[in-house]
C-alpha cells in the first residue's frame, strides 16, 4: 500500500542535459608497472578538461573495473559534482562494449570521446563542435594533425572529389607533428620516421562558412582515442561487436566509412596523447595558475597496495618491467 503522495510529484522542472556529453571509460586494473602512473594522468586529462573546455558540458566516465585506488578517485570527483554520471563496471568489457554503454548512455547532442589519457588544449570542445556545426556530414573529428590508414576514409576522399573542395596529396604532415603523436604511442624514431617516409597524406582545404578568409584545412582520416561525433550518428552504427577487450575499434572507424560520413583530423593541435607516463611536466606547470575552484590535485599520488601477497605479485611484476621496458 502507499501513504500520502510522493513529493517528487510537485517538482516543476528537472535540470536539462548539456548540448555535449564527455564521454572518458578508465581501465587501470592495478598501479604497478605499466600502469604505475595512469592515474596521476587521468587525473591530468581531468584537470586539463576542466580547466580547458569552453563550452557547458556534462561529464560521463565509464570505469571499467579499475582497481580501488581509481574507483576512490573517480568516486570522489562525482561525489564533489565534477563528475556527473559516473558508472562502475565489475568487470573488464573491453572498449567496444564500454563504447556502446556509454554512447547509448550519454544524453547529449553531440559526444566528444576520449582515452583517459588525452590531455586538452584550451578551446578545444568549441573548435571541434564548430566542425560538426559547419559540415552536417561530419562523422567523426580528431583534434590533432595525424595520418591513418586511407581505407577507413574512402567515403571521405570521394566526397572530395566531387564536391568542389581543394584535395591535395603527398608527404603534407610534418615530421615535428607525426613523431609528437608517435613518439606519446611508445614508437622509436628510427620506426617512426620509416613510417614517416613510406605514408602519403590527403589534406583537404574547406571554406569555412563563418568567414569569407579563413579557411578550414583537415587530414582524411581520424582516431578513435579522441574524437567529437553526432550521437545520431553513433546510434546509427551501434552496437559494436564487442567479444575482446582490446582491437576492435576499427569497426566504429569501418561503420561510419560505410555510412558515408566524413572522417576528419585537424590540421591544429586541440588534445594531445600523454601515453602512460607524466612525461611533460610542462603540461602540470601550464594548469598551476589556473583559477579554476574545480581543479584536481595534481600532486603524484603513491599506489596504496592492500594486502601482502597483492603487494608482492605487483612487486614482481613491477621489476620486471622496469627490467624488460626500461633497461632497469
Amino acid at each position: 500500500m502507499r501513504i500520502g503522495q510522493n513529493p517528487a510529484k510537485f517538482v516543476e522542472s528537472v535540470p536539462q542535459p548539456a548540448r555535449v556529453t564527455v564521454a572518458i571509460i578508465t581501465y587501470i586494473p592495478f598501479l604497478g608497472g605499466y600502469y604505475a602512473e595512469m592515474l596521476d594522468v587521468l587525473k591530468l586529462c581531468l584537470a586539463s578538461l576542466w580547466a580547458h573546455t569552453d563550452l557547458p558540458f556534462d561529464l560521463l566516465i565509464f570505469d571499467n573495473a579499475s582497481c580501488p585506488e581509481v574507483r576512490e578517485y573517480v568516486t570522489g570527483e562525482h561525489a564533489a559534482g565534477r563528475i556527473r554520471y559516473l558508472v562502475l563496471s565489475e568487470e573488464n568489457l573491453g572498449k567496444a562494449a564500454a563504447w556502446n554503454f556509454a554512447f547509448a548512455a550519454a544524453p547529449g547532442e553531440i559526444i566528444a570521446y576520449a582515452d583517459a589519457d588525452i590531455y586538452f588544449e584550451h578551446g578545444w570542445l568549441s573548435a571541434l563542435v564548430g566542425v560538426l556545426d559547419a559540415f552536417p556530414n561530419a562523422g567523426m573529428v580528431t583534434g590533432i594533425p595525424m595520418w591513418s590508414p586511407p581505407q577507413f576514409s574512402t567515403a571521405t576522399v570521394a566526397w572530395a572529389e566531387t564536391a568542389g573542395v581543394t584535395l591535395e596529396r603527398g608527404k603534407l604532415l610534418s615530421w615535428e607533428d607525426y613523431w609528437k603523436h608517435a613518439h606519446s604511442l611508445g614508437q622509436g624514431e628510427a620506426e617512426a620516421r620509416a613510417n614517416h617516409t613510406g605514408q602519403t597524406d590527403m589534406l583537404i582545404t574547406l571554406p569555412n562558412p563563418q568567414s569569407p578568409i579563413t579557411n578550414y584545412r583537415f587530414f582524411i582520416g581520424a582516431g578513435h582515442f579522441q574524437f567529437v561525433a553526432r550521437k545520431s550518428v553513433l546510434m546509427e552504427v551501434l552496437p559494436i561487436e564487442a567479444d575482446k577487450p582490446m582491437g576492435q575499434v576499427r569497426r566504429l572507424d569501418v561503420a561510419i566509412n560505410e555510412r558515408g560520413y566524413l572522417r576528419l583530423s585537424t590540421s591544429q593541435w586541440w588534445v594531445r596523447h600523454l601515453g602512460n607516463m607524466l612525461a611533460h611536466p610542462e603540461l602540470i606547470e601550464g594548469l598551476e595558475g589556473v583559477a579554476d575552484p574545480r581543479r584536481v590535485d595534481l600532486r603524484p599520488l603513491k599506489p596504496r597496495l592492500r594486502g601482502p601477497l597483492r603487494r608482492f605479485v605487483q612487486w614482481v611484476y613491477h621489476q620486471a618491467f622496469e627490467m624488460l621496458y626500461k633497461g632497469r
